[in-house]
């Protein structure tokens, strides 16, 4: 069993970061780093470059607030940063929250929400690869990558946790989606040594 820490809901970026210092000081496994009053990738940077074995999750980053390609970028970057213990989080939010106040658009919320996994993961898969990057969706289109964009440095697969469990309903289609811990992809690889599980449940503490 892997213990995770978390700062509390919405504590500023320099608690989230003593917090993390103090999460694997502890021994703790990974430290959550939620999105409310401040960006998930800000502080789960800060917390990144002050610790130096703890993994570090967005828990969650709302998907549908951003787009594939700037998530993809965020994601990698933090990989870089943290030298491969990221591991993105990501979360539909809600319909008044996505509309009202991010002024994006609400349809088909879990159709969405797989297509948005799947085109992350097919620029990283570009980026890896550098094979053309020609990903079409109902909902997202990404067509291109330059040679002067690419983002050559890439971690090894698997780079990122594609999604930490979302779940929303599609009333249209009446269709749920939910992605368990079976298909999320770990940004580190498991720790044998350690005597560790291929696939070792996960709990979260908080830290007060």
């Amino acid at each position: 069993m892997l213990i995770d820490a978390g700062a509390g809901i919405s504590a500023a970026p320099d608690r989230i970061e003593a917090a993390a210092i103090a999460a694997e000081a502890d021994g703790y496994d990974g430290f959550n780093v939620p999105e409310t009053r401040h960006d998930p990738f800000v502080c789960a940077t800060l917390a990144a470059r002050a610790t130096e074995r703890i993994s570090l999750r967005s828990s969650i980053a709302v998907a549908f607030a951003r787009n594939p390609m700037n998530v993809a970028v965020l994601a990698n970057d933090l990989q870089l940063i943290s030298g491969g213990r990221f591991q993105l989080g990501l979360g539909s939010q809600v319909r008044p929250h996505i509309e009202r106040r991010y002024s994006m658009p609400w349809n088909h919320p879990a159709a969405r929400m797989e297509e948005f996994i799947a085109a992350v993961r097919a620029i990283w898969n570009s980026w890896a690869t550098g094979e053309r990057l020609a990903f079409r969706g109902s909902f997202y289109h990404h067509t291109l990558m330059t040679d002067f964009l690419n983002s050559s440095r890439v971690f090894n697969s698997p780079r990122c946790v594609a999604a930490a469990r979302a779940v929303c309903e599609d009333r249209a289609h009446g269709r749920a989606l939910a992605l368990p811990a079976s298909v999320v992809a770990r940004a580190r690889p498991p720790q044998r040594a350690l005597g560790r599980s291929r696939n070792p449940v996960r709990r979260q503490c908080r830290r007060v």
